[in-house]
């Protein structure tokens, strides 16, 4: 019988925290210890190699993520260990896992198989609590909201415009719409409120694209948390509440540095959910890693159309980064899923429905290389089942786009399945590419909109509706106009529709709702029925999690 990931990981015999700084080359004085195989980097380092040339920078998207899995984490932590295997210095900077999704049914994001960054237990659970301090930073401005209207309100605040929303890391349907203030004339103004998941906050994304302490405050001072009866926007400077927020998230700003199972130094650091959120690490988190490797390794959440995307337009936009490479990861199964085959009868040969989803395929990497200028490679995720006509065909209508494709089998060989990609990644990184954004700020939030419709989705165009065309004019009157846009977006789909499987055509995007996160420094567009509080399925993942008496956890993969 096959391991399970946790069985795999658990059999690691793992390095000491400080062997593997020493092999990513950072010196003691920078780490914060978190235990014997956990470790922050002070946010000085950068400071101090401010003067140090950066490495290469490699992208990993995928496609339209299915129920039959895509594995992109697997492949960004097997292709770092593939390119060490080959002799390069190579190191990984990827995402926090959201404790929703491990308990719900998605699972962790720690890899997989023989491609896994550990100690996967902690890494998919509490890790060194920045979610924590996310959530309660998040609730703190709340609550000095809540507190400062209870007060007497000097400041003018509607109750009924206030955007801020409480935030609990889990899947908690129940909490998406709330009345808070209940009770007596002391329990506070009774008014509507509502939970979004941890990773959807604003401090999230402030969090990760903040460059220091001092860049962090100024962020935290420019949330708007909503607006006065005279239509004024209320910021977190308002209420005093930055500096008491920025304490509790002192510790969460530095990077998170672990290890792959082979050794490999990685940086895990906040941000998941591009569906919802701008959906990458932290720019610290990549930025050390540049000036630390020769060869950088990121991911971002979900498929090129979303978490590559905000990688490019807002990421990269706002910290100067520009990748060198991006690799698409694809798996014969998920493309003959969007062919069509339910997901009982993936494992059967099927050129007809494969041909039928290739189209999904080709679209993102069609964006990556002429919306966005980046040469790119196709990593094709290796399952058993896989036939060598499915993948011969694969690699035909890659190569017809001018696009390598390389078999990654990580999960099963680890590093050594990788080499093959790792090669492929470095001969893409010499190649020069003429990296471009999606759109330019200038321009109105409907052009930009439009922008990343037409040319990512590939859709018609972008309906504003309800309330989303009288907050469009009211954020351009504010000086919000130039901002980025971050869609919040099904991921089952390029449209807005999660059935429309493979690469939809005549159809339009309808955003319902524009909130601008000033902190962050982007506007929120809200399309379809996406929501910012999941709910967990019917059988959640939870329920086969356990540990027993010597404090050994099962079930978590």
């Amino acid at each position: 019988m096959a391991k399970t990931d946790i069985e795999i990981a658990q059999e690691c015999k793992m390095k000491r925290i400080t062997e593997i700084a020493k092999i990513a080359g950072v010196d003691e004085e920078y780490l914060e210890m978190y235990g014997k195989y956990k470790a922050k980097i002070d946010s000085s380092f950068l400071k101090d190699n401010a003067d140090k040339e950066n490495g290469k920078l490699i992208l990993v998207t995928a496609i339209t993520p299915t129920p039959a899995g895509e594995g992109k984490t697997t492949t960004s932590v097997g292709l770092g260990d593939g390119l060490r295997k080959i002799g390069k210095n190579a190191m990984i900077a990827l995402r926090e896992p959201s404790l929703g999704p491990v308990f719900g049914v998605k699972g962790g994001a720690a890899g997989g198989g023989y491609a896994q960054v550990v100690p996967m237990e902690d890494i998919n659970l509490h890790f060194t609590g920045d979610f924590h301090a996310i959530g309660a930073a998040n609730n703190l401005l709340a609550a000095m909201l809540d507190n400062h209207i209870h007060q007497g309100n000097k400041l003018g605040i509607d109750p009924k415009r206030i955007t801020w929303k409480r935030v609990v890391d889990m899947n908690d349907r129940a909490l998406r719409n709330v009345v808070v203030g209940l009770g007596r004339k002391a329990d506070g103004v009774t008014r509507e409120d509502g939970f979004d998941i941890t990773v959807a906050s604003e401090i999230m994304a402030i969090l990760c694209l903040s460059n220091d302490i001092s860049d962090l405050k100024e962020r935290l001072s420019n949330i708007i948390v909503g607006y006065t009866y005279e239509n004024k926007p209320v910021t977190a400077k308002d209420l005093n509440a930055q500096g008491a927020m920025a304490a509790l998230l002192k510790d969460a700003l530095k990077p998170n540095l672990v290890q792959t199972l082979e050794g490999t130094p990685a940086f895990i650091h906040g941000g998941p959910f591009a569906n919802i959120a701008h959906g990458c690490n932290s720019v610290q988190a990549t930025k050390i890693a540049l000036k630390l490797a020769d060869y950088t390794v990121t991911e971002a959440g979900f498929a090129a159309d979303l978490g590559a995307e905000k990688f490019l337009d807002i990421k990269c936009r706002m910290a100067g980064l520009k990748p060198d490479a991006v690799v698409v990861v694809a798996t014969v199964r998920a493309l003959k899923f969007h062919g069509g085959v339910p997901k009982a009868d993936l494992n059967n040969e099927n050129l007809e429905a494969l041909e039928k989803g290739l189209p999904n395929l080709l679209q993102h990497v069609n964006n990556i290389k002429e919306v966005y200028g980046l040469p790119c490679v196709v990593a094709i995720n290796a399952f058993p089942t896989d036939t060598k006509a499915e993948l011969d065909l694969v690699e035909a209508k890659c190569n017809e786009l001018g696009v390598n494709v390389a078999l990654s089998e990580v999960w099963a060989k680890g590093g050594q399945g990788g080499i093959a990609l790792a090669k492929e990644v470095v001969s893409l990184c010499e190649e020069k590419n003429d990296f471009r954004f999606a759109y330019e700020l200038e321009g109105s939030i409907q052009d930009k909109l439009n922008a990343i419709a037409t040319k990512i989705y590939h859709a018609d165009g972008v309906d504003l509706v309800g309330n989303a065309v009288k907050q469009a004019k009211q954020l351009e009157e504010l000086g919000f106009g130039n901002l980025p846009i971050c869609m919040a977006k099904t991921q089952y789909s390029f449209s807005d529709d999660p059935t429309k499987l493979g690469a939809p055509k005549d159809f339009r995007i309808t955003v319902r709702n524009l909130k601008v996160s000033a902190g962050a420094g982007f506007i929120v567009a809200l399309t379809g029925d996406v929501m910012t509080m999941p709910g967990l399925p019917k059988v959640p993942a939870a329920e086969k999690i356990d540990v027993d008496e010597n404090g050994k956890i099962t079930g978590l993969f």
